[in-house]
């Protein structure tokens, strides 16, 4: 058929069914033929190579795009590679508190003193920790600026008695600074009056001065 003749057929096909108000509109996905068989409608077949090859190209050149604006982007800094970003530290406080006890239970201190570095970030308690493991690895000096962090932060915080009565019981096993021992062991039993084991510091304090006639 000639190209005319077919134009032809498909404007008087198209002017047909416009006149026609009664007949619904031809959609998509009906089959439109002329007297002769001649599909009106694209080749479902090369209409799917079609867009395929439509899809190949696009893909392409978004991928080229997309290079050449990489490459630009690197020529702009000075050719600079990209910087690798460092994500925040994923553990909580509390979770690194807890890494730190599991250290410290199996004798690796110094690790444990790393973990409660880590937590003191965002958790001053586990400043009572760090001198715990300080007080085990002979650290006295150590200790007691661990111990003393825990107070300054929280000075009348039952949470801090732990701190008060530790920092005595260090002056107690050093035989130094007694009067501010026994102070310490006073205001940690007066945050938390229910700790037997603070009494006991407060004992062994008061015994120690009266034995060095203080």
């Amino acid at each position: 058929m000639e190209k005319d003749e077919f134009l032809d057929i498909a404007d008087k096909k198209i002017t047909s069914n416009s006149n026609d108000s009664n007949k619904s509109q031809v959609t998509s996905n009906e089959l439109k033929t002329n007297d002769k068989g001649l599909s009106l409608s694209p080749d479902p077949l090369l209409v799917t190579r079609y867009s395929l090859l439509v899809t190949d190209k696009v893909t392409r050149y978004s991928l080229r795009s997309l290079f050449l604006s990489l490459l630009f982007a690197l020529l702009v800094t000075g050719c600079a590679l990209p910087r690798i970003v460092v994500l925040d530290d994923p553990l909580s406080a509390e979770e690194h508190v807890n890494l730190g006890v599991a250290y410290e239970r199996k004798g690796e201190l110094a690790d444990a003193v790393e973990e409660y570095k880590k937590a003191s970030k965002n958790l001053p308690r586990a400043y009572l920790y760090m001198g715990n493991a300080y007080m085990q690895m002979s650290k006295p000096e150590e200790a007691e600026k661990s111990y003393k962090k825990v107070i300054k932060k929280g000075p009348d915080d039952p949470g801090s008695a732990d701190a008060y009565n530790n920092l005595a019981w260090l002056y107690y096993t050093r035989g130094e600074n007694l009067a501010e021992a026994e102070n310490l062991a006073l205001k940690a039993l007066r945050l938390a009056p229910a700790k037997e084991n603070y009494l006991d510091t407060l004992q062994k304090i008061r015994e120690l001065k009266a034995k060095n006639g203080l």
